[in-house]
């Protein structure tokens, strides 16, 4: 995809180059996009969840992951036509939503259920809301704007959020 960009990506040459048939491809994902945004979109989904220790220092971990996830020339190739396929077709942006984008929500709870405990953060805390602007932000700044983040965009980032998020 970084070579021929999202248009010119098929099923066809992904198969050809992974050495198999296009069904064993399609086995595993129903058409492009789900393929391509899981192989560009989900590279941290496999990390576990980081344990600094606080909610700033945990929050600086996950958005620096979306900060290189972003800034990939895979990433910068796949959004266009990502974007346009989830705003052509409702049900592919419903099953990118429940497929990846909600087990990875899922899975960073932890990170906010142990402020909770540390008493950084209310337990009514819109983690979901929480967790959406942080990904916002870093797909605005870096994915849609296309600025070269400053170094220290992630810290940067968390320390706003958790300021404002925290216990009062």
């Amino acid at each position: 995809m970084v070579e021929v960009g999202y248009a010119a990506t098929s099923i066809g040459a992904v198969a050809a180059r992974a050495g198999v048939g296009k069904d064993t491809i399609y086995r595993r994902w129903p058409g492009k996009p789900e393929l391509v945004f899981e192989a560009v979109f989900t590279t941290t989904d496999d990390v576990p969840p980081p344990d600094t220790g606080t909610l700033v220092g945990d929050l600086t971990i996950l958005l620096q992951g979306l900060v290189d996830e972003f800034r990939a020339p895979a990433a910068a190739a796949a959004l266009p036509g990502l974007l346009a396929d989830f705003a052509a077709d409702p049900e592919l942006k419903a099953r990118i939503r429940g497929d990846f984008l909600a087990p990875s929500k899922e899975r960073l709870l932890v990170v906010f259920e142990r402020a909770v405990l540390r008493g950084e953060i209310a337990a009514e805390t819109p983690v979901d809301l929480v967790l959406d602007t942080l990904a916002g932000s870093v797909f605005f700044h870096v994915g849609l704007v296309g600025e070269h983040p400053d170094p220290h965009l992630a810290a940067l980032l968390a320390a706003v959020v958790a300021k404002g998020i925290e216990v009062r």
